[in-house]
């Protein structure tokens, strides 16, 4: 089974050659390399003009595993609630990456809540702008990809749980992408504002707080559930340290500050 692009030539450039240009132009020259092996990140998903440099600065970072779980928000409800695409591959003009059917098949035995789904899929934009970053510092990735709608946290931290123990099982080194924008549509300053708090809560691997956090400020973080489920599964797997790598806002681009749209970017390791 191929999942198509659904953004190419939207939220990124839609032929190869423009796409490696793109991504070649959001890299740092001389990236400073996070030590340790990263078992986690926080990276945007929007469009490439307005969250490259962050998911940028974020990649060029970390050296990319061979193999990736991108966990991303459900922005459709359609589908599942925790879909796990089937085997197969995704597409992007940069070509073709193989689902990781062996990962795969872990998760869905540690994991109950998850069950295969291609629906909820296949108009999601947030797992799929991620993978281009993957597939030009790792040719050779493979992935597994989770859509993840609304949900409590004890189920997201069982979900954790579960990811943690499959990527045990695993036996090699998996990295846990959690797709996520921040504020979205408030005057910059605000949004500047209420990213810290949730932020903070991200940083300290606080994973119901920025739960909390974010329910009692308003605070419009779409990938809050991939980014708690990828902090309860990397304290699982022994992460001790973090770093907010950036933060930016749509009106960096824009210059219009009155409405804009955070992204950060933060690794676990």
């Amino acid at each position: 089974m191929q999942r198509q692009p659904a953004v190419a030539g939207q939220f990124y450039p839609g032929t190869e050659t423009s796409l490696r240009t793109a991504l070649s132009q959001v890299m740092p020259d001389s990236p400073s390399p996070t030590a340790g092996s990263v078992l986690g990140v926080i990276s945007p998903h929007a469009g490439y003009v307005y969250s490259g440099g962050v998911a940028g600065r974020l990649f060029s970072r970390i050296t990319i595993p061979d193999t990736v779980l991108i966990i991303g928000p459900n922005h459709h409800g359609v589908g599942a609630a925790a879909a796990l695409y089937p085997e197969g591959e995704w597409l992007t003009p940069l070509g073709a990456t193989p689902i990781n059917g062996r990962l795969n098949t872990l998760l869905l035995k540690h994991s109950p809540y998850l069950t295969t789904d291609t629906a909820a899929h296949q108009r999601e934009h947030s797992l799929e702008v991620q993978l281009p970053f993957l597939q030009y510092l790792r040719p050779d990735v493979t992935i597994s990809a989770l859509c993840l709608g609304h949900g409590p946290y004890g189920a997201l931290c069982e979900i954790g749980r579960g990811i943690a123990a499959a990527i045990a099982e695993y036996g090699s080194e998996v990295l846990i992408v959690a797709s996520s924008d921040m504020s979205h549509y408030e005057a910059a300053p605000v949004a500047r504002q209420k990213d810290q708090l949730a932020l903070d809560r991200a940083v300290a691997l606080d994973g119901k707080g920025l739960m909390e956090v974010c329910q009692r400020n308003r605070i419009t973080m779409c990938g809050v559930m991939p980014a708690t489920v990828m902090i309860e599964a990397a304290l699982i797997g022994g992460a001790k340290q973090t770093e907010l790598v950036a933060y930016a806002t749509s009106g960096d681009v824009t210059g219009d500050n009155q409405r804009v749209v955070g992204y950060a970017a933060m690794t676990v390791w």
